[in-house]
């Protein structure tokens, strides 16, 4: 759960490297015009507004009018929960900056909401005000734009539209979540400037398996918000699927390759006279292989689509910018991203082209 700040980049870093999650909650995303589609009012056509898509995630969202009146909540969910039948609700709350997202677990329906509220607070004004008869919520998590000290020690002073929220949560049977790491939220990038805690997190009430969630600092990326976990239990029989693998052409594959040419450069053969000298010497075979195998093998989430252009150079990358955190890192990591990106899909056009035997 982030605050992604309109980049992009952040966007496919989460949904490429963070296979690991099962539900995302994306605050401030990167809406932009896709293309131009017919239109009667203008000869140029009116802009189509998209976000990011991705084949392992189905995308929550309301759509929107224009970038200017687009939603500032968005929710990816792996496909592997598809079975949980996961579903926007807009017909209990229909507000732009607030998703409600309702899914199946045993037969029961649970509620899930990711919300952005501005420095007006608009969004917290329409909870306030809009009577909404639901059970079950789980989950409610966003970036409400409140400083005060019933979440931040460092900040000496409440406000009645704490009251607000905390009255929201509770028309919810939900409660304000402690961290179990508990920091700053949002750092400010000015220098002498305040760090804060605007994004918060209210979990339902009484729930043993649902008490504190994590937060992330030097996960944030270029976004000045840091993400946050939570572990939601759902039913046993919804189960994360994995494989053991080698990665193709990954650092572990050479070595693989490599290991095997030893392996076979250092066979002895001249030993074998009989049936049972060709046996012991294929089973030592077979176990030189095992052993290879298994020290570059990796596990590996099973996706729709397990084949995606993020590469090791690009979590090389990824991983020099974490540790210093630097602009030209970032800006070296946006240049990885964006030449894997191109060389992955120019091979991809070029291999429709040779099976359509076009040029």
């Amino acid at each position: 759960m982030q605050n992604v700040q309109n980049n992009l980049l952040i966007i496919n870093t989460i949904l490429e490297t963070q296979t690991q999650f099962n539900i995302i909650f994306i605050r401030e995303p990167p809406w932009s015009e896709i293309h131009k589609i017919s239109s009667l009012s203008s000869s140029e056509g009116e802009g189509l507004i998209g976000i990011t898509h991705h084949p392992n995630w189905l995308l929550f969202t309301r759509i929107p009018v224009d970038r200017l009146n687009s939603s500032r909540v968005i929710a990816y969910i792996n496909i592997r929960l598809s079975s949980l039948h996961f579903s926007l609700r807009s017909d209990i709350i229909n507000h732009m900056n607030i998703l409600l997202i309702s899914f199946l677990n045993n037969h029961v329906c649970y509620y899930i909401m990711n919300v952005y509220s501005n420095s007006f607070h608009i969004a917290l004004k329409y909870l306030k005000d809009t009577e909404v008869n639901i059970d079950n919520v789980l989950v409610m998590t966003g970036d409400f734009n409140i400083r005060d000290s019933l979440w931040d020690t460092a900040f000496p002073h409440h406000s009645a539209i704490s009251d607000d929220l905390m009255i929201v949560a509770d028309s919810f049977n939900l409660a304000l979540s402690s961290p179990t790491n508990p920091c700053p939220t949002r750092y400010s990038n000015m220098i002498g400037g305040a760090n804060s805690i605007i994004d918060l997190m209210f979990l339902r009430y009484g729930s043993s398996q649902l008490n504190q969630h994590s937060i992330y600092p030097d996960s944030r990326l270029a976004s000045d918000h840091a993400p946050f976990t939570i572990t939601i239990s759902i039913a046993d029989k919804i189960v994360s699927i994995s494989k053991l693998s080698i990665p193709q052409n990954s650092e572990q594959e050479t070595a693989f390759v490599e290991e095997i040419i030893v392996i076979f450069k250092n066979l002895e053969t001249s030993n074998i006279t009989d049936k049972n000298n060709l046996e012991n010497t294929v089973n030592h075979l077979k176990a030189l292989i095992k052993q290879a195998w298994t020290k570059n093998m990796k596990c590996l989430r099973i996706m729709k689509h397990s084949k995606q252009w993020w590469t090791e150079e690009c979590s090389r990358s990824l991983d020099n910018y974490r540790m210093t955190r630097s602009l030209e890192n970032w800006k070296k990591f946006k240049k990885v991203v964006k030449n894997t990106k191109r060389s992955f899909f120019d091979t991809k056009i070029q291999e429709v082209a040779n099976k359509s035997h076009s040029p």
